[in-house]
């Protein structure tokens, strides 16, 4: 084990100046955001670079000098302090192997495929639940697929600290248990008072995989693993609202809208016995909060400190002051930085867009067009296409291009490198839905307003994807709590400005009123360029202390 009586100073992270080590030396205190630890270790080889690059994520091998090699608290027992073994200490999730990797990731992603297919999958099944319970007000209607997303901004807010003090592993699984009971009371709702009750606490289990997802690839690989790691999970996200309604159309048709709820439940609960068996613990203070226990019973040392959090007082460290203070943490950052707000912002108008989109698709589709209920989400698939078309484009280039601007830096890694080409995915957004808007407004085959869509999921994705990894990687210690306000906020859009819709297609026409949301999505284009060229600066004008 590593000895010394220096190792762990101290420095400011005002300065987004850094190299990746320093980036990574910064997840090292997750409890302290301005602070790092630093340890010195063998330089590693170009090869080595590559390989791990190759093998984790990206076919790109990297040249010299473009990334700086990362480091690790090691353990200094003569101080005191617990840390890791080695720099390849295998307990450490950043060393898990390949497949391991790669299988955690996978689970992770099918929850979160799952979780919000269920906030879509009986949008089309509406009218039979209208049926059923004699309900005749359009609004409570969408208000019952809606109320889901409430849940989903609710949950991140609680579960996210719970994360922080329990670890990941029994959090995740248990919210997964949640969100199982509660789809299994959607199945099973007597009244639509009662289906829109369960479906908002089977939203705030489901929640979890929305914000603990971003945290375990945070806990597991590096920053120029990232993109492809987070476009494989954002499939999840934005694929399984899309697909859901194209599943539910068929099976409410034909079985009813209560299979909706049982498919969701099956396969829910095959994927939380999955996680159960195939997942591991992956935050980094809460696995050397536990070999810290061990070696104290073990060495009979009850003075050993966790190196992660041994400057934090007893009562910063207890549990309710970690779950306060993780509950205000999403909020804080929210309102104290200028970059969480903004693309909190940005990422909160296309998420309820989206899901506007849900709410109006099925009845233009069937009103207009004379689909029937079972082929409605069919219509769907122009979102879908765009979407998968977007994360190959997405994981191609994510990792690439943070590779090649940090060679042109002299190796010095940025955040702010994962965000030019969201502009261009930014101009897709309005295109996509002038379009969509005046075909269907002037009943053009119904083959267009469906291919009109395909620009909309890919530029969803384009800026989804590198939106929240570059929150990921700006605040990397608390990646799980900012991308939780970020949740909270988009959820709220989402829930809230479905509600809108009705009226305002009533009162404008899908031409202008699908043209409306056009305009205010060109206003949201030069975000992601402003971010780029200032974002830097306005990390160290405004950094967020938590």
């Amino acid at each position: 084990m590593a000895s010394s009586t220096e190792p762990y100073r101290q420095h400011s992270r005002s300065s987004s100046d850094t190299h990746v080590q320093d980036l990574e030396k910064g997840e090292a205190k997750p409890n302290e955001e301005e602070d790092t630890i630093e340890e010195k270790q063998p330089q590693q080889t170009d090869n080595d670079i590559g390989t791990n690059l190759e093998k984790h994520l990206s076919r790109k091998s990297t040249k010299k000098d473009q990334l700086a090699p990362e480091k690790y608290p090691l353990s200094d027992l003569d101080n005191n302090l617990v840390g890791w073994d080695s720099q390849d200490d295998p307990a450490n999730p950043r060393n898990f192997p390949t497949k391991r990797k790669i299988t955690l990731l996978g689970l992770v992603a099918a929850i979160t495929f799952v979780s919000p297919l269920a906030s879509s999958i009986f949008a089309p099944g509406i009218p039979f639940v209208n049926a059923d319970f004699g309900n005749t007000s359009q609004l409570l209607g969408s208000f019952a697929v809606s109320v889901y997303i409430l849940g989903f901004a609710f949950g991140p807010l609680f579960l996210s600290p719970l994360s922080e003090i329990y670890g990941r592993y029994w959090v995740l699984n248990c919210s997964n248990l949640f969100f199982c009971a509660f789809s299994l009371g959607c199945a099973l709702a007597p009244n639509l008072g009662g289906l829109i009750g369960m479906r908002f606490l089977a939203g705030v289990g489901g929640s979890a995989c929305l914000t603990i997802g971003t945290g375990v690839i945070a806990d597991m690989f590096l920053p120029a693993q990232r993109g492809k790691a987070v476009a494989i999970y954002s499939m999840g996200i934005l694929f399984g609202p899309i697909l859901g309604p194209i599943c539910g159309g068929f099976i409410a048709q034909r079985a009813g809208w209560r299979w909706d709820m049982w498919v969701v439940l099956i396969v829910g609960c095959l994927l939380t016995g999955g996680l159960f068996v195939f997942n591991r613990e992956t935050y980094h203070p809460v696995l050397l909060k536990r070999k810290t226990l061990r070696l104290r019973a073990e060495l009979n040392r009850p003075e050993l400190q966790n190196i992660m959090t041994y400057e934090k007082d007893a009562a910063a460290m207890s549990p309710a002051t970690v779950l306060r203070n993780g509950i205000t943490r999403p909020l804080k950052m929210l309102a104290r930085s200028p970059i969480v707000l903004l693309c909190s912002l940005y990422m909160s108008f296309l998420f309820g867009l989206l899901f506007l989109l849900f709410t109006t698709i099925t009845p233009v589709f069937i009103q207009t067009y004379g689909f029937s209920p079972e082929t409605t989400g069919l219509a769907y698939l122009g979102i879908g296409v765009g979407n998968f078309i977007g994360i190959g484009f997405v994981a191609k280039t994510s990792d690439a291009t943070i590779i090649r601007l940090a060679k042109k830096n002299k190796g010095v890694y940025e955040p702010e490198m994962r965000l030019p080409l969201c502009v261009f995915f930014g101009t897709l957004i309005p295109v996509s839905l002038f379009w969509y808007g005046w075909t269907a407004e002037n009943h053009v085959h119904w083959i267009v307003p469906i291919i009109s869509l395909v620009p909309f999921g890919f530029g969803l994705m384009g800026i989804f994807a590198p939106l929240q990894t570059y929150m990921i990687d700006c605040f990397p210690q608390f990646a799980a709590s900012a991308i939780a306000g970020m949740t909270a906020l988009r959820c709220l859009f989402g829930a809230l400005l479905p509600l809108a819709g009705p009226t305002m297609y009533d009162r404008l026409g899908l031409g202008w009123g699908n043209s409306l949301l056009g305009f205010l999505a060109v206003a949201f284009i030069p975000v992601p360029a402003l971010l780029f060229r200032y974002g830097k600066v306005i990390r160290e004008k405004y950094p967020v202390k938590v």
